[in-house]
Parts: structure tokens; sequence; C-alpha cells
């Protein structure tokens, strides 16, 4: 019986992994584009597709559809994309055209102004000397909303400037890759705020859940210092009061004691300073524990990051918890309630009914050769 290769994201450019972060993080938005957000950022942290599947409630072919479609498209696979309505009356390429020109700055088409309204727009287009398009206004915003060409402020975004950026993610799908069972990664979670916060759910048609929008925030701030082992699929953790080199010491000797064999483990972590003291690196370096650094700004790379996700849309979202103890027990409540279920007997099994019917497939992974499925 032939094996399928293990699905894997593309490696990920610096601003597609922060604006994936970025979505996953705020969770607002719609549903579909932050479920296939978190799908993507796990498969790019090195979680496999049955573990995504557990994590965002999805069958392991859903996975696998998301993945391959995100490495065809890029970011645009995260919309959904609507079918049905009236037959096309505007071909493809002059929807081209349209798109062409509306992301060209006026000044370069010799007309005297900086930016496009809908309105001029539609007009350039209509008098074009050398192709027309006749469209109209409403038409016009549909087809500039389609492919998200929408009125923005300008922004930055960080590139990584790591001159060793290749070199740790190539170590780290490495050590996801080869030896998943001795791969942990960790983070900070945070900031944990006393306060009501919005959220979505079910309730009757025109009475939605109602949180006091009066509030005083006198209890400060927390921290939740999260382990997650890749191989074990499981998430632990504790809220400390602030980020410090001795909470992520702590950190570090619970997962070592998670492995008490002696036996080398690796750790991927980001560049906080809290992360990568003289103190940690001797006592990693006596107690066989390597520190897997993710590149400068590219968190994104750490396979934790996916497991905050849930935290904040089940946990924080929709909430409003009296004081930070109360908060501490809803998210270990959480936790246990996700890791015993990540291993539930009827989730493992129908996750073998599934791979049973997976097909062999073949996918390069973060640029580098395919290796065959352990």
């Amino acid at each position: 019986m032939a094996v399928a290769e293990s699905v894997r994201v593309r490696r990920l450019s610096d601003q597609e992994g922060q604006q994936l972060l970025r979505i996953t993080r705020r969770g607002t938005g719609s549903p579909i584009r932050l479920r296939r957000a978190m799908v993507v950022l796990a498969s790019a942290g090195g979680n496999t597709v049955p573990a995504i599947a557990r994590l965002v409630q999805a069958d392991e072919d859903t996975i696998r559809l998301v993945v391959h479609r995100f490495n065809e498209m890029g970011m645009a696979s995260l919309d959904p994309r609507w079918a049905g309505g009236r037959p096309r009356q505007i071909s493809l390429d002059e929807e081209a055209f349209i798109v062409e020109t509306a992301n060209t700055r006026p000044e370069k088409l010799g007309r005297p102004f900086t930016r496009w309204s809908v309105r001029k727009l539609a007009e350039h287009l209509g008098s074009h000397a050398v192709r027309r398009v006749r469209v109209g206004r409403e038409r016009l915003r549909q087809i500039l909303h389609r492919h998200r060409i929408t009125f923005q402020r300008t922004k930055t975004w960080k590139e990584s400037t790591d001159p060793d950026r290749d070199v740790k993610l190539a170590r780290i799908e490495q050590v996801s890759s080869h030896f998943p069972q001795r791969v942990f990664a960790f983070d900070e979670f945070g900031p944990l705020v006393i306060r009501p916060r919005a959220g979505t759910g079910w309730a009757p048609a025109g009475h939605p859940h109602r949180l006091p929008a009066n509030y005083h925030k006198l209890h400060g701030v927390r921290q939740f210092h999260g382990c997650y082992s890749v191989g074990d699929d499981q998430l632990w953790g504790v809220v400390r009061r602030r980020k410090s080199a001795a909470n992520s010491l702590a950190a570090l000797k619970s997962i070592r004691a998670a492995r008490p064999d002696g036996a080398p483990i690796y750790v991927i972590l980001d560049n906080l300073s809290a992360h990568k003291g003289l103190k940690i690196r001797r006592w990693a370096a006596r107690n066989k524990v390597e520190l897997c650094f993710t590149p400068t700004y590219a968190s994104w790379a750490n396979p934790i990051e996916a497991q905050f996700g849930p935290l904040r849309t089940f946990v924080i979202a929709g909430s409003n918890h009296p004081n930070h103890p109360a908060l501490t027990r809803k998210l270990h409540a959480y936790l246990r309630w996700r890791n015993a279920n990540a291993r539930h007997p009827d989730v493992l099994a129908a996750q073998r009914r599934e791979r049973a019917r997976i097909r062999s497939e073949r996918q390069r992974r973060w640029g580098q050769p395919t290796t065959r499925a352990a």
C-alpha cells in the first residue's frame, strides 16, 4: 500500500506570516477566513494534518484542501468563493484590466489627482482611448471588493532582517519532521486584562447576550506562559505576572520534565530577550535542550502560535471574568478539555478512517526536497 506524503504549507514570506498571525490573534472578521488562517499558520508551524484537524474541528481532507489551495493561490485562498448569480457581462480580461487600472496611481495615467474614487475610476475606464470598459459604479465596487481592493491607510510591515532566516526555518522544519516526539514550543500569550470582552455566540434573533460597558482596570495584566508538545499534541501552561528570564526558565524545566529519559529535546521559541539569557543557555546545554529560535520578525514559525487562537476564541472572547484567579481557572479548564479530547478514542478512530482514504500525494514543504512520511 502506498504511503501518503505528509502535507505541509510552503515556506511563508514574512508578510504572509505576519498577516496570518494578525488574523488569528484578532479573531475578528469572517469565521471562514479565521479558520483557514489558523490551518495555514498551524501547518507552517510544523503541525501535522491530524493535529490541525483536531485544532479546528474539521476532517483531514478539508485541511489538506486548504493547504493545497494556499500553496497555489496564497492569501487569496482564505476568502470563500461564492457561486451563482446572473451570467458574466464583463470578461476576465476586462476585469483584469480594471484591477490593473485601480492599482495604478492616477498620476501615471495622466489624471490630475492622487487616488481613485469609484466614480472617477468608472469614468476613466469608460473614456479610455485604447481599451474602453463600460461598467457601473456598483458593479465596479463589487469587482474591487472581490479582488480585495479597498480604501486603506498606508501601513508598514516588518521584513525579517535575520541573516540566518533560512537556516533557522530549515532547522525548525528538520526537527519537527524527524523528531516530532521530542519537539516542543514555548511562548507567552497576553496580555490578559480583566474587562468585558466582546465575542460571538448563538442567541435568539434580536436578543444577543449582553456584557456591561462600564468597567475599571483594577487587576493589572498577566501573561500565560504556554508549552506545546508537537508530537503528543498537548498544551499546558501557567499564568504569570510578567515575562522574565526566571519564568521562561521555569517553563523550559517543565518541558524537560515532560521527557525525563535524558534524550535530547528541541524547544522552538522566539527571540525575546527573556528567552535567550546566558543562564538559560547554560542550563539548556547541561540538560540536552536545543533552543531553536525563530527568525527575527517571524514568530509565525512557532507551532504554538496556532494553539493560541482557540484560547482567544473560546476563553477570552465573550467573557467577563471577575478577576485573574477566575480567568486562570477557566484557562486551565479549557486546557484539560482540549488535551482530553485531542486523544479521545472516537476522534482517533475517525482519523484512522480518514487516513485509510488518503491517496498518495507529492508535496514540497518549505522549499525543501520531498521526504516520505514516517
